[in-house]
């Protein structure tokens, strides 16, 4: 084909692409009475293309709009998603440090109704056992009148006593559920005596509750706190709940179970008794 042959080509298709807007215009511009019969063919042929074109430009405007939506939506859910995540954290230390004001005072409170000089620890290590029982705690060591066997105590009980002093590696406390740890109680609610100890078995937290007379009352759900015999743990501290009680006949005791007050898994500061209340307790040693 030659170049004056396309030339003319490319002018001819201009001048329909002009020349037809023009009368697709003319015609939907005149008044209905005013319309020649040309101009109502080409309403008739310009009708059908002006939907499509119109049908489309809606279609295309439609998805632009719900594409920019879906970008917006998608970046406020991101915002909110991270605000939300920055809240939950907040929220989070705010509870931890609610807790910890919480304890503390309750340490505090504890510290101030006890007799004796005490003095606070923060546990900062634990010995598991295979079944992730807590064994043994380690707390820091923040004053040098700290002695083996010295009475642990926390907000919700007897924890045990000083095991181990060391310097380097802090105190380490022998927990009340320990085979060799044994101190004398009373029901809180019957004043029925007994001396608990320690079951040592691993997979739970337990103590036996020896010596209890078989004409003593003892029940289920009872709380057993320090008797104060043998002037080393203040009267009324609590050591264990009552969990299990089998009756004996007259002449022999009765077999008891308990379970220690003090959650060891939640334990986070305890206080230790350097100067006893008893003026002429012994400074070491238990029962």
């Amino acid at each position: 084909m030659s170049q004056d042959v396309k030339r003319y080509r490319d002018l001819v298709i201009v001048a329909v692409l002009l020349t037809v807007p023009f009368f697709f215009l003319r015609a939907n511009m005149k008044s209905p009475e005013e319309l020649s019969a040309a101009d109502q063919a080409v309403l008739r042929i310009s009708a059908p293309i002006e939907f499509a074109v119109s049908s489309m430009a809606r279609g295309v405007s439609n998805v632009v709009s719900d594409y920019v939506y879906l970008v917006d939506v998608k970046a406020n859910n991101a915002k909110l998603s991270s605000e939300n995540a920055r809240l939950h954290e907040q929220v989070r230390r705010l509870e931890e440090a609610q807790r910890d004001n919480q304890q503390l005072r309750r340490l505090l409170a504890l510290k101030e109704t006890t007799p004796g000089d005490l003095v606070s620890a923060q546990v900062i290590g634990r010995d598991f056992s295979e079944f992730f029982r807590i064994t043994r705690v380690v707390v820091d060591r923040r004053s040098k009148d700290v002695r083996l066997h010295m009475p642990v105590i926390a907000p919700d009980g007897v924890v045990g006593s000083v095991l181990k002093v060391d310097a380097a590696d802090g105190i380490h406390i022998q927990l009340a559920v320990d085979a060799a740890f044994g101190v004398d109680v009373e029901d809180e609610r019957t004043r029925s005596h007994g001396f608990i100890r320690g079951t040592g078995d691993p997979s739970k937290y337990a103590c036996r509750v020896q010596m209890v007379d078989a004409r003593d009352t003892m029940e289920v759900g009872d709380i057993l706190v320090t008797s104060g015999k043998g002037k080393w743990f203040p009267k009324g501290i609590p050591v264990a709940r009552v969990t299990r009680v089998i009756k004996r006949e007259p002449g022999r005791d009765q077999e008891v179970e308990a379970e220690p007050t003090v959650d060891f898994s939640r334990l986070d500061s305890v206080l230790i008794m350097t100067g006893s209340p008893y003026e002429d307790a012994p400074t070491k040693g238990k029962l």
